[in-house]
């Protein structure tokens, strides 16, 4: 951890980043069990309740749960299955005729599916109990989805209780082939045709069973969760969004450049060229040595003032010298006391320390023209594969975070898939966290 105190000096701007649409996605899902597998069959469905060892997608994720519980939550889908086609049959033939008359189908299909949701509802509670499913608390599927998803319960509920029967039918008849064998009463071309034909039935049974499982576990995940095409649909709108929104900041940037080129560098250098051009005319030597002694400090003003467009665009010290020797240089320019704690120990991605040092640099610059802060702190940490930066200053709060540079730096954060968060209260303090993915 080191510190670094900066002394008074003036001010610089930040670049203004690009304008970006943050990924929320994650969030958004609310769990990482329905994230983890949208796509592939069943990790702890039917298929353990039968004794078949889970897959494993997350190493961190919980520990599927016993085995008899499993399996009486696949005894209770069953009954939840009956349950639910019975709904459909009695309700369903009683709104019947008042869901295919326009003016009272409203009033019916919300009856309709009143009851449809405490069914989905109820199938919510049997995965998370029985299965360990977690699913987003606040993800609220339409009504289509919901009858989609009780239909197909429906069928897979019924249907595997029809194989569990035959399974206990054959265990059944197996039991009867084993007295008849211990009677002797059996020939053993006979045995063996049976025990021919139990085995390929047996074979049949679990691998319906498996199917049954991923059939399951994948209706349960894309109806109490995103499903795999709303997921696309939102990562398409994100992306045509962020790119709409990169080509507007960078036109942004590039006016800044040409404005800071042409108010400042333009305008110092046409007032060295009249200088050196006074120089040359004046008759007088002292006249001439005074006018040519002024134009060389306005030479020196003008490379300053070069350099300084040139680190706000990108600081070479990020390559150079890394991301805590590129922090010490804005606090050697700000105008105000400012603290930084920088607490990593391995090497970043080049693409992360660009992020930090313009999140710290806007946030810093941000406070020093408009919070009328008289201190700053900045903590910069790296926890396992996230790198953490927060800025604190004790101004009078009140940043919008709506404006340009944080807009632009929600953009430059989210890129990377990372998350921004502006906490200013009016009357202060003002606090900007920054959580960067490294890995």
């Amino acid at each position: 951890m080191s510190t670094r105190p900066s002394p008074a000096a003036p001010a610089t701007l930040a670049p203004a980043a690009p304008d970006d649409l943050a990924r929320g996605c994650s969030a958004a899902l609310g769990s990482g069990a329905v994230h983890e597998d949208l796509t592939g069959a069943a990790s702890h469905g039917l298929a353990g309740a039968l004794g078949a060892a889970a897959p494993e997608d997350d190493p961190s994720a919980a520990p599927p749960p016993p085995r008899r519980r499993r399996g009486l939550g696949v005894l209770l889908g069953c009954g939840t299955a009956l349950l639910g086609s019975l709904y459909f049959l009695v309700v369903g033939a009683a709104l019947g005729p008042f869901l295919l008359w326009p003016r009272t189908r409203p009033d019916a299909l919300r009856i309709l599916m009143a009851g449809a949701r405490r069914l989905t509802a109820l199938e919510r509670i049997r995965r998370s109990v029985f299965f360990g499913d977690r699913f987003p608390e606040h993800y609220k599927a339409s009504d289509q989805k919901i009858l989609r998803y009780l239909a197909v319960r429906c069928y897979t509920g019924l249907l595997c209780a029809v194989v569990i029967g035959l399974l206990g039918f054959g265990a059944v008849l197996a039991g009867l082939l084993v007295n008849g064998v211990a009677r002797g009463s059996l020939g053993w071309d006979e045995l063996l045709t049976q025990v021919v034909l139990g085995s390929v039935l047996l074979f049949l049974d679990v691998q319906g069973l498996y199917s049954l499982a991923a059939l399951d576990t994948r209706t349960a995940r894309e109806c109490f969760g995103p499903s795999e095409r709303e997921l696309l649909q939102q990562r398409i709108d994100e992306l045509a969004a962020s790119r709409a929104a990169v080509v507007q900041a960078v036109d942004v940037e590039r006016r800044r450049i040409e404005r800071d080129l042409h108010d400042g560098v333009q305008q110092r250098l046409v007032a060295l060229a009249m200088l050196l051009g006074r120089a040359r005319r004046s008759r007088d030597p002292e006249r001439a040595d005074a006018l040519l002694l002024q134009a060389h400090e306005e030479s020196q003003g003008v490379l300053t003032e070069l350099r300084e467009v040139a680190w706000r665009v990108y600081p070479s010290a990020l390559d150079s010298l890394g991301l805590q020797e590129a922090l010490g240089g804005v606090a050697e320019r700000c105008s105000i006391p400012l603290r930084i704690a920088f607490e990593v120990g391995a090497p970043l991605p080049k693409a992360v320390e660009t992020a930090a040092y313009f999140v710290v640099s806007e946030a810093v610059t941000n406070a020093a023209k408009h919070s009328s802060a008289t201190a700053i702190e900045v903590r910069v940490a790296l926890t396992g594969a996230r790198l953490a930066v927060r800025v604190e200053d004790n101004g009078k709060g009140g940043a919008d975070p709506a404006g340009s540079g944080l807009a632009g730096l929600r953009g430059r954060v989210a890129a990377l898939d990372g998350a921004l968060h502006i906490d200013s209260p009016l009357g202060g303090p003002t606090t900007i966290s920054a959580e960067l993915p490294c890995a």
